[in-house]
């Protein structure tokens, strides 16, 4: 495994990979690594010949209130997660590596990040748009995977794909969860011992949710009222919780049969930020009552 930090290497070895034929995949991360991002590489492997993974804290998709002088950091760690897991490239930039001189373009993100973690963070997909684009046009992998648990991400990339001909293909890999059902994430390192067995509430509220659709309840507003309120009163503080289009991800109170159907919900439980959802595939046709 090679651990490159300089964006002329990298190229020049990714270079020589795809003269012999090879396919590169690539797995963009912010490090902090865990087994949601191991099942991710675990997928590049499947897909290529060789997996590159970047590591890196981006400092654009941080609002000044966020964690970015807190984020989990354990490089050495995470290099060796990626040497067990076969990776062949990983790439750890500094900030002068990716952001080396005053920016004169930015990237605006319109409709996809209305709602959602678009709505509760200002600027985050603007900041992801940005390092994304870079990395991939340092890189030019032929395969991006990202999770479903960062949903609105994956539409976003998907749609900077499209629209910037970048000529990547994507896969979405599910969401990786604790026995308990907790989605996998890095900021998980933040919750107490007290507050990780509380945390699984919310993996159960979004289940609950769509196990209350499925039996043809109409009344959205009140159910998802009753599931924020369970939430609050276990000590979380609510951002979002709600039915979205899977598409272009606004709200939704008239859910049609045979369509898919993102539940999504973000919340706070002490000092951690807690992102989760659910896909699934409405039976009924349901319009929403208030």
């Amino acid at each position: 495994m090679q651990v490159i930090g300089h964006i002329p290497e990298l190229r020049n070895i990714i270079r020589g990979y795809k003269q012999e034929g090879k396919k590169v995949s690539f797995v963009p991360t912010m490090g902090a690594l865990h087994d949601g991002h191991l099942s991710l590489i675990r997928l590049a492997k499947k897909h290529s010949d060789v997996v590159l993974v970047s590591i890196y804290v981006n400092p654009k998709q941080f609002a000044l209130n966020e964690d970015f002088a807190t984020y989990p950091s354990m490089l050495e760690q995470d290099l060796s997660f990626c040497k067990q897991e076969g990776v062949t490239l990983v790439f750890t930039p500094d900030t002068q590596i990716m952001y080396n001189q005053e920016l004169y373009f930015s990237l605006e993100v319109h409709t996809l990040n209305k709602y959602l973690d678009g709505a509760s963070r200002q600027g985050y997909f603007q900041g992801i748009a940005l390092v994304v684009n870079k990395l991939f046009n340092i890189v030019e992998p032929d395969l991006a995977i990202f999770g479903q648990k960062d949903y609105q991400q994956f539409k976003v990339v998907e749609a900077l794909v499209e629209e910037f001909n970048h000529g990547i293909e994507l896969l979405m890999a599910p969401i990786e969860r604790a026995s308990d059902g907790l989605a996998l994430s890095s900021r998980n390192a933040y919750l107490t011992p007290t507050q990780r067995k509380t945390a699984p509430l919310l993996y159960s509220s979004l289940v609950s949710a769509k196990h209350q659709i499925e039996e043809g309840m109409k009344d959205l507003t009140t159910m998802f009222d009753l599931l924020k309120l369970n939430l609050t009163e276990a000590g979380f503080r609510n951002d979002y919780f709600g039915v979205f289009d899977i598409g272009k991800l606004h709200p939704v109170d008239q859910l049609i049969a045979g369509q898919r159907y993102l539940i999504a919900a973000a919340t706070y439980l002490g000092k951690a930020r807690l992102i989760d959802n659910v896909i699934f595939t409405n039976k009924k046709s349901i319009k929403g009552e208030s």
